[in-house]
């Protein structure tokens, strides 16, 4: 088999330091472009993203995406984190729009437009579509005199700035300082529109961030699915209530109803005797057990459940102190939550 140009004879891995500087330099050009971006925070751009959450906010209708080439790549990605985090929207694609796309915006939604030069031909039509139709046209772009810059309502200006490339062509650093500014002003949108982690996974319900987000509540068994019994309830009656419903343990509920011990395996073999059938309940539970709210995250819970001195597979989620549910740690191992 030949060696790899990259490994000697030996098997030992050799540094490509021409490579390595390359990286380097494109992170270091790329970071220099952002801190610039960041600059103009202070002033212009600062005001226009003002203006342009205003409008955003302002709309009955949804923010609609729009770029050619690497800019329409980049206005994919926030059209999908604006959506993702409580703003509607879509990406309309330049070209497309010119031929029946267009049916998609109306007066009620806000164009934003992206173009580093501000002379992408085939927004051509899309920034006619909306001067005729009166729909508000935001633009993300270098150049504020361009047509593009020209029309807008309001234009998001990015400095001008070296490109990663060596040969200055192929969209680097110009490209990355617009998707920044998209997650800036998806991320402003979202505070200023208080929207939470709740809120957040209605949308990500699937894969591991949405395994994150998941409540107490929608993970429990309630109900008859619990196993509860009460004061004065003998140990022999307590047996039967755990067999049945296969928990390993049994919740003990005072007269008011709320939760003021646990029977687990663990006080069944602290107590175990001849006399244990008789005994009533309350002299074997163990009292003020480890219990969380139903609105607690999944992850929490399990987390306080590993940091019990002796882990706990079992915990009772309460509201107003009285027992709501029950969560065992398999179902939040099955549920994804690590």
């Amino acid at each position: 088999m030949a060696q790899s140009q990259n490994t000697p004879v030996t098997g030992t891995p050799r540094r490509d330091e021409a490579l390595r500087e390359s990286v380097r330099r494109t992170l270091a050009i790329e970071a220099k472009g952002l801190a610039a971006l960041s600059a103009t925070v202070e002033g212009e751009l600062g005001d226009a993203i003002e203006r342009a959450t205003g409008l955003i906010e302002g709309a009955r209708g949804r923010v609609i995406v729009t770029g050619m080439g690497k800019s329409g790549h980049i206005g994919r990605k926030i059209a999908a984190t604006l959506a993702s985090t409580g703003t509607p929207a879509l990406f309309l694609h330049a070209a497309e729009a010119s031929h029946g796309d267009l049916g998609m915006v109306t007066p009620d939604d806000v164009l934003l437009a992206i173009s580093w030069s501000g002379e992408t031909a085939e927004l051509g039509d899309v920034v006619h579509y909306a001067r005729r139709f009166d729909v508000p046209l935001l633009a993300i772009t270098s150049n504020t005199e361009s047509t593009l810059g020209r029309a807008a309502d309001t234009v998001l200006v990015l400095p001008r700035v070296e490109e990663a490339c060596p040969n200055g062509l192929a969209p680097t650093t110009s490209t990355l300082m617009q998707l920044a500014i998209g997650d800036a002003l998806a991320v402003a949108l979202l505070e200023r529109r208080g929207f939470s982690a709740s809120d957040f996974r209605v949308f990500h319900p699937g894969g591991k961030l949405g395994a994150r987000l998941l409540k107490v509540s929608d993970l429990m068994h309630q109900g008859p699915e619990m196993p509860l019994v009460t004061f004065g309830t003998p140990m022999s009656d307590v047996l039967i209530e755990i067999t049945g419903k296969r928990f390993g343990c049994c919740g003990v509920v005072d007269g008011a109803g709320k939760l003021a011990g646990i029977v687990t395996d663990g006080d069944l073999r602290r107590h175990m005797g001849g006399e244990l059938l008789a005994q009533p309940v309350e002299s074997v539970m163990t009292r003020s057990p480890l219990v969380v709210q139903p609105d607690a995250l999944a992850s929490a819970a399990l987390g306080q459940m590993n940091r019990r001195p002796v882990p706990v597979t079992v915990v009772f989620a309460v509201a107003d102190d009285a027992p709501v549910g029950i969560l065992h740690i398999h179902d939040i191992l099955r549920a994804g939550v690590v």
